[in-house]
């Protein structure tokens, strides 16, 4: 497993100010955010748990996953979770001409229009680069196509096979704080870890009196 950073440093949204790294409030607010479904059995079990504890939010969906199970999407969208663009099959920015990466995302588009109103719940399209890796053309690109390019404050790391349970949930734990954007993955490879680390995290933050909202 490559090194990442759990937490992202400050100076990086400074340095790409285009790109939205977190919500600066002084309110409790967090903003839940779950990358590479919608998943089979994950997905909803998500959902469930979340429902649990009257949280909502931001579901960044790839979009070949959404055309094999457009009734698992379909339940994301009924319980009053937004939507997101994830490419229609996970691509690195990095290795990716900006003319393809682009094609991938209005394909994802494609589908999710064919599925939801999302306008309902969000007036603007969100997007997250897979792996956080995006060229700044690739950026700009989006912007003009009317997109928001969302990173995060906090990685779980619920996808390391290499990190314990315990250093996950610290993970979130100690970095969180008000308007932080966290990043979790409703995939099989980090089941394992989201199945205890999500619970926890939910429990937590609510009995502090946080409030897990939408990104909109």
């Amino acid at each position: 497993m490559k090194p990442y950073l759990v937490k992202m440093p400050n100076f990086i949204p400074k340095l790409f100010r285009n790109q939205v790294w977190n919500f600066p409030t002084k309110e409790k607010n967090i903003y839940l955010t779950f990358d590479d479904g919608p998943t089979p059995r994950i997905t909803d079990w998500v959902l469930n748990t979340l429902e649990a504890y009257n949280a909502k939010a931001t579901f960044f969906c790839i979009g070949k996953n959404i055309e094999q199970h457009p009734e698992i999407f379909q339940h994301i969208i009924e319980q009053g979770h937004v939507i997101g663009n994830h490419t229609y099959n996970h691509l690195n920015g990095w290795k990716t001409s900006t003319e393809v990466y682009l094609q991938s995302i209005l394909k994802t588009e494609t589908f999710i229009n064919q599925t939801s109103n999302l306008k309902a719940l969000t007036p603007n399209l969100l997007f997250r680069p897979p792996y956080g890796k995006i060229k700044p053309s690739q950026t700009k690109l989006l912007i003009e196509h009317n997109y928001k390019v969302i990173m995060w404050s906090v990685l779980s790391g619920d996808f390391d096979t290499s990190i314990t349970v315990e250093k996950c949930l610290n993970n979130v734990i100690d970095t969180t704080k008000n308007g932080s954007i966290l990043v979790f993955h409703d995939s099989e490879k980090a089941f394992d870890k989201l199945k205890i680390v999500l619970p926890k995290v939910l429990e937590y933050f609510s009995k502090k009196g946080y409030v897990f909202k939408r990104i909109i």
